[in-house]
């Protein structure tokens, strides 16, 4: 949980602008909410059990979750995140904790949404970090990555506007989730629109089904 402790303090720190920057950012981003969608229709599909939006922050896409029908909860490792997520959307559960170690039992999930949230670890730590999605999630559930891509590049550093951030090539990232036991649905990457500096990555995986 180290490299977590700086992330959430700088989180805490820009958490209300932050909020009402992110508030309504899904409504210009077509191709985003058609991956969410298509990421719900799968676990609907697959018997609707819970979903956890891993790195909620203010808890905007874990609430456009519910809106497509999921049942969802959000963990934030930043404690105002979380308050401020409790305070807007108060019929849905947000808790504080780290992804690297969930109070979760194994299996106890049927989908994970990571919205731009392991971008923050260390290269060398996202291994784990897949190793903890893949534990909470049962056979065959479905695990959502959104990250920033690099473009042709190793991975690499930048300045993000709140803590330093990575980006990742897209088959290196698909790589690590392999080794971790996700299986590729799909991809998409998206082109900056006006406003953004770099391309974004999007992930669609399945654990595999058999019982571990």
């Amino acid at each position: 949980m180290t490299e977590q402790l700086p992330t959430a303090a700088a989180y805490d720190a820009v958490a209300v602008r932050y909020a009402e920057f992110a508030r309504n950012e899904l409504d210009a981003l077509v191709l985003d909410r058609a991956l969410l969608a298509a990421f719900a229709e799968l676990v609907r599909t697959d018997g609707a059990g819970p979903v956890a939006e891993l790195g909620c922050g203010p808890g905007r896409v874990t609430a456009h979750l519910r809106d497509l029908g999921l049942d969802v909860f959000g963990v934030d490792v930043s404690p105002v995140m979380i308050d401020l997520a409790r305070e807007a959307y108060r019929d849905l559960r947000f808790e504080v904790g780290s992804m690297e170690a969930l109070e979760l039992a194994d299996d106890a999930l049927h989908g994970v949404v990571s919205w731009y949230s392991v971008i923050h670890a260390a290269p060398q730590d996202v291994p784990a970090y897949f190793a903890e999605f893949r534990r909470v999630l049962a056979p065959g559930g479905h695990l959502l990555l959104a990250f920033f891509e690099s473009e042709g590049e190793p991975v690499t550093a930048f300045d993000h506007q709140v803590t330093t951030a990575y980006r990742w090539p897209i088959d290196d990232l698909a790589d690590l989730a392999r080794a971790a036991g996700f299986a590729e649905v799909g991809r998409m990457l998206r082109e900056p629109r006006e406003g953004e500096r770099h391309r974004r990555g999007h992930l669609l995986l399945r654990g595999a089904t058999e019982q571990r």
